[in-house]
C-alpha cells in the first residue's frame, strides 16, 4: 500500500466479512459491525459470491479472524489486558469487543485510518474508551515508538493480530516487526496468516494462487514475501519466540467448518497458513 491513500484490498476484506453475515449460517465470525462500517459503499452479487472459489476465499477471511480472536480470548483468560492490531485497516474487533479488561490498539498508515474514522462517523459508531489509534508511516518512526505514544505497556504481555499483512511486507520490515514483539515480556504472542512460495504449491492450485496474485498486484498491493513453514519457525526462534503453531486450512476446516451443511470452508490448498507463536 502506498503512504498517502487508503487500502482498496482492505476493503475488499471488509466486504467478504460483512456477506460472510448474510450468506453463511451459521456464520464462523459473529460480526455485527461488519455492514454497518461499510454503509452505502457495501454492495454484493449474491451469485458471484456464491461460486466455490469466492465462498473459499471468504472462508479464509473469516477463519484467520476467528482464529486471532479465539487465541486473544485464552489469553485474556489468562489476564492479558493489551491487543494490538497491526495493519488494522476496517477490523472491527475493538467495537465488539466483549473483554472489559482488553485495551486495543489500532496501527495503521495515517490515511487509512483517517478513512476508517470517516466510515464509523458515517455509521454513527461510536469509539470504545478503550480502543486507541496508533497512526504510524513506518519510514518516520518504529513500531514500539508508535505505541509508546499510545500508552502501551511495554512491560506487560500483550498479543498482537496481523491478519492479511505479512505476505506484502520486505523481509527487513517483518523481521523489525517480529522483534519488536519478541522483546515483550513473557506470555505475549502474535497470529498472523502467511503465503507459501508458489514453488511449495501443489500445481493444482497454482492457477487459483496466480489469479489471486494478480488481483492484489493491480490494486497496488502486490505479494512480497512467501515462507516456508520451517523457514517461518526460523524467524520465530531467532526473534525470541518459544510456543510455535502453525496450521494449514485443512487444520482450521477440522475446527471451523466441519459438519456444516452448506459445505461452507476453505481451500485445502496450502496456498495461505496460519501461525500463532508465544514468547
Amino acid at each position: 500500500m502506498k503512504t498517502g491513500r487508503p487500502s482498496r484490498t482492505a476493503f475488499r476484506v471488509a466486504e467478504r466479512r460483512a456477506v460472510h453475515q448474510l450468506l453463511d449460517r451459521p456464520p464462523v465470525l459473529n460480526d455485527p459491525i461488519a455492514i454497518p462500517l461499510l454503509g452505502r459503499e457495501f454492495a454484493y452479487d449474491a451469485e458471484k459470491e456464491s461460486s466455490r472459489s469466492a465462498r473459499a476465499f471468504r472462508a479464509f477471511m473469516v477463519a484467520r479472524s476467528r482464529l486471532a480472536e479465539d487465541q486473544l480470548a485464552a489469553a485474556a483468560a489468562q489476564g492479558l489486558t493489551q491487543y494490538v492490531v497491526l495493519g488494522a485497516g476496517l477490523d472491527t474487533f475493538a467495537y465488539r469487543n466483549p473483554f472489559g479488561r482488553i485495551r486495543v490498539f489500532e496501527v495503521d498508515f495515517p490515511a487509512t485510518q483517517q478513512w476508517k474514522r470517516s466510515l464509523l462517523t458515517a455509521a454513527s459508531i461510536p469509539i470504545p474508551a478503550n480502543l486507541k489509534f496508533v497512526p504510524l508511516d513506518f519510514e518516520h518512526r518504529t513500531l514500539a515508538e508508535g505505541l509508546a505514544s499510545a500508552g502501551f505497556d511495554s512491560t506487560l504481555p500483550a498479543f498482537f493480530g496481523w491478519l492479511g499483512v505479512v505476505p506484502y511486507l520486505s523481509l527487513p520490515a517483518f523481521r523489525s516487526t517480529l522483534e519488536t514483539i519478541g522483546r515483550l515480556p513473557a506470555d505475549s504472542g502474535v497470529c498472523f496468516d502467511f503465503a507459501q512460495p508458489p514453488e511449495s504449491i501443489e500445481p493444482e492450485y497454482l492457477p487459483a494462487f496466480r489469479v489471486l496474485a494478480a488481483r492484489v498486484a493491480a490494486a497496488g498491493e502486490p505479494f512480497r514475501l512467501f515462507f516456508t513453514p520451517q523457514q517461518l519457525e526460523q524467524e520465530f526462534r531467532a526473534a525470541g519466540f518459544t510456543r510455535i503453531e502453525i496450521r494449514t486450512p485443512g487444520e482450521l476446516n477440522d475446527i471451523y467448518f466441519k459438519g456444516r451443511a452448506d459445505g461452507f470452508a476453505m481451500s485445502g490448498a496450502g496456498v495461505g497458513m496460519f501461525a500463532t507463536a508465544w514468547t
